[in-house]
């Protein structure tokens, strides 16, 4: 007896172990160092959300469930909130340290189409410092969260966001404009309400002309949210959960250590302004693993925070491996930009496919932005269907898709200009084992006169392509076994 004990107290112990050490492969053998990261360890005090008075059909709000459910919990020292199977309807959910929110197969939280719910908040917004109507789901500070399970979090994004005509049929176009209180703000142009309208006019980057609270509550659609929010957070799981339809951005880890995103599907409708699938924001330590993004703007993109806001910031995006995952549609499967001004070093990229997107390999940014990428390894990519580049480096990025720059016939301006702590620097990216088929153009490295797009490896690129590959301003550049067939 007492043997079969100990048997079955070392097996426990081996299993607890185990899923400790399930992610310790991923930062073993890499080209720079990188501590394991491993997943939050939640206490197992469990709690239903239908144990507070929350029901599940979408009738009513469960923003007072989910709060006090949260807060039972954290006073308890945390535990798992678990969602059953149904519809939730709610406001803005905030998690705290020690909880982990799992949604059974069949739950459905969605985040209701009310501007009401969304008080708005000092946060980030595409890399600047400013203001936006609080996240749906979010977490501060926070230590030890996960979110996972095989449920559905839906924000609702079609109420927040704008469309343009292009992107939609005849039909989609007939219905978005009897809505009512949209608008068509300028030709081809859909905005949800009068004040989205207000707020996009004179706006700079997205952040609107306002000064007194009034005025900013004027705008307040216009602030859309990005979905998931996660600042300044310590051990963090997502996993297997789906995230989809946000109002801006869908997921946006900010200045988070110690990251894991597994087994996750991240979709937005093709036409989701701003849908970006995933931006990982000045992280340190981060898994990206066997997870698929299907998004109306980049799939998985590093940033860094943008121009001064940034640069004052100085928190770079380091230590991340992305391993398995796959991109749908997007304006580009792994980006790096063009928020980089904190700087993105030390990326491991590896076992990836990218499907259809507009971009395969997307490295952008612009003047102003300042900041260095480097240190950058891919290794073993495959690509079918891309509508432009296979790879490109572009720093005149100018917040247009790829797409909409060669339909416009864009031409940046290329002459020289002194070099400041505005310039960006992209240098030592090593990039081999990509198969791409299919694709609008091999590759374009359009780099600044004054700074040189510098020590580029390629070995073991095959592309086959409707137009060549185009290199301006840039050096030291080693091609070994590339092999570029222009299609006829």
């Amino acid at each position: 007896m007492k043997r079969t004990i100990l048997m079955l107290f070392c097996l426990g112990a081996l299993l607890g172990m185990s899923a400790q050490d399930q992610y310790a492969k991923y930062t073993q053998g890499l080209p720079f160092q990188m501590a394991a990261v491993k997943a939050p360890v939640i206490p197992e005090l469990t709690m239903r959300l239908s144990d507070f008075g929350a029901k599940n059909d979408g009738s009513a709000l469960c923003t007072d469930a989910f709060a006090k459910a949260i807060d039972q919990l954290y006073k308890a020292g945390g535990g798992h909130l678990v969602v059953p199977r149904g519809v939730w309807l709610t406001g803005p959910i905030v998690l705290r340290s020690n909880i982990d929110l799992h949604l059974e197969a069949g739950a459905v939280i969605l985040f209701a189409a009310d501007e009401s719910l969304y008080p708005i908040v000092e946060t980030s917004f595409e890399g600047l410092d400013t203001r936006r109507c609080q996240s749906p789901l979010s977490a501060r500070g926070a230590t030890n969260i996960s979110i996972t399970g095989n449920g559905v979090i839906d924000g609702n994004g079609q109420y927040w966001r704008p469309v343009k005509r292009s992107k939609v049929t005849d039909s989609h176009w007939k219905r978005l404009l009897a809505i009512e209180g949209s608008q068509e703000m300028k030709k081809d142009y859909w905005v949800p309400s009068a004040g989205y309208a207000r707020g996009e006019q004179g706006a700079n980057m997205n952040v609107p002309k306002a000064e007194t609270e009034e005025e900013w509550q004027a705008v307040k659609r216009f602030l859309r949210p990005v979905m998931v929010s996660l600042i300044d957070c310590k051990n963090v799981l997502l996993q297997g959960v789906i995230f989809q339809n946000s109002p801006a951005w869908n997921l946006h880890p900010l200045m988070c250590q110690n990251i894991i995103i597994d087994n996750v599907l991240v979709r937005n409708p093709s036409y989701a302004q701003n849908g970006d699938a995933l931006d990982l924001e000045s992280c340190t330590n981060a898994l990206i693993i066997n997870s698929r993004f299907d998004a109306g703007d980049d799939g998985i993109c590093l940033k860094s925070g943008k121009d001064k806001d940034g640069r004052r910031r100085g928190v770079p995006c380091a230590n991340v491996v992305v391993d398995g995952c796959t991109v749908f549609a997007g304006h580009g499967g792994f980006v790096v930009g063009s928020e980089m001004s904190g700087g993105v070093r030390n990326i491991k990229v590896s076992n990836c496919q990218f499907v259809g997107t507009d971009v395969g390999l997307r490295f952008k940014s612009t003047r102003g932005r300042g900041g260095i990428v480097e240190n950058i390894f891919i290794d073993g990519v495959s690509m079918t269907d891309i509508a432009t580049y296979a790879l490109t480096f572009n720093m005149y990025y100018g917040g247009k898709s790829v797409a909409e720059v060669l339909e416009d016939g864009d031409q940046p301006k290329v002459e020289a200009v002194p070099v400041t702590e505005e310039t960006p620097i992209f240098r030592n990216i090593d990039i081999r084992n990509v198969i791409c088929h299919n694709a609008g153009y091999a590759m374009e490295f359009n780099g600044l006169p004054e700074m040189p797009i510098d020590r580029i490896t390629l070995k073991d690129i095959n592309i086959s392509t409707h137009h060549d590959a185009t290199f301006q301003f840039c050096r030291n550049i080693k091609k070994e076994n590339v092999n570029i067939t222009i299609l006829k």
